[in-house]
């Protein structure tokens, strides 16, 4: 039962969790991108499967949400319509593919996937001024987002910063994730996850992360990019490699 998942959280996990709610909404914001993948890599450590995505859908909906209003002045209208009618129609297949599969293989996938966007190469897609590959963006990122819950590197990839400040592009970008987000817990509810065992540790997660949406904005150009994205890496991937050890029995020795 989830609700003895959540008894069991230690304040210790309840506080690394805040911690991560945090630094990730702070990320995004100074970034423009990664909080997303820190805070689901975090998050495997102390949620079981099953709550994994949802619970992480709802955090990062908060992050997004946040930033998608604290910046919307900026916001490119067909960019994001076009965005969400490719979103609508990758929702409802995965309404219908959703009971087919199980949920233990999400953290092995969750880690491998991080591996990838860590050390693997991301597409140049620059697609993120026409229509038809914004539909297409929205589409197959948010099919993406159903299984392993941290897109953002992907939207990012496809939305691109080419011909818009960073403004602009965050206040995309940040609603482009909002509407992701707000869909994938529209697919966890209509298949029965209970969020409501959870609603403490959200909202203070949500309240972290918008301090943390608020602090990253003030920084956003302002950090040194190059090496804290070293860092960076270098961290998602001793987080991913534990999530592989803790979850594949294979490798765990």
């Amino acid at each position: 039962m989830i609700v003895e998942w959540f008894a069991l959280l230690s304040p210790a996990s309840i506080f690394i969790l805040l911690a991560s709610s945090f630094l990730g909404s702070f990320i995004t914001a100074a970034l423009g991108v990664g909080g997303g993948a820190f805070l689901i890599a975090v998050m495997a450590d102390f949620v079981p499967a099953i709550a994994l995505i949802p619970l992480h859908g709802i955090v990062q909906l908060g992050s997004n949400g946040s930033r998608a209003v604290l910046t919307r002045k900026y916001l490119q209208l067909k960019v994001l319509g076009f965005f969400s009618l490719g979103a609508i129609i990758a929702t409802v297949c995965a309404i219908f593919l959703f009971n087919k599969t199980g949920t233990d293989f999400i953290p092995p996938l969750v880690a491998l996937f991080i591996l990838w966007l860590c050390w693997g190469k991301l597409p140049e897609l620059g697609l993120g001024k026409k229509p038809l590959g914004l539909f297409l963006g929205g589409l197959l990122t948010t099919l993406a987002t159903m299984v392993v819950g941290a897109s953002g590197p992907l939207v990012s990839a496809w939305l691109g910063r080419s011909g818009v400040d960073r403004w602009t592009y965050t206040s995309n970008f940040s609603s482009c994730m909002t509407m992701q987000h707000l869909l994938k817990i529209a697919v966890f509810s209509f298949a029965g996850f209970a969020f409501t065992e959870w609603i403490p540790l959200l909202i203070t997660m949500l309240v972290m992360g918008y301090i943390g949406t608020k602090v990253g904005l003030s920084v956003l150009g302002k950090l040194p990019e190059k090496q804290f994205k070293i860092l960076f890496k270098l961290l998602l991937t001793l987080l991913a490699i534990r999530i592989l050890l803790t979850y594949s029995p294979l490798l765990a020795f």
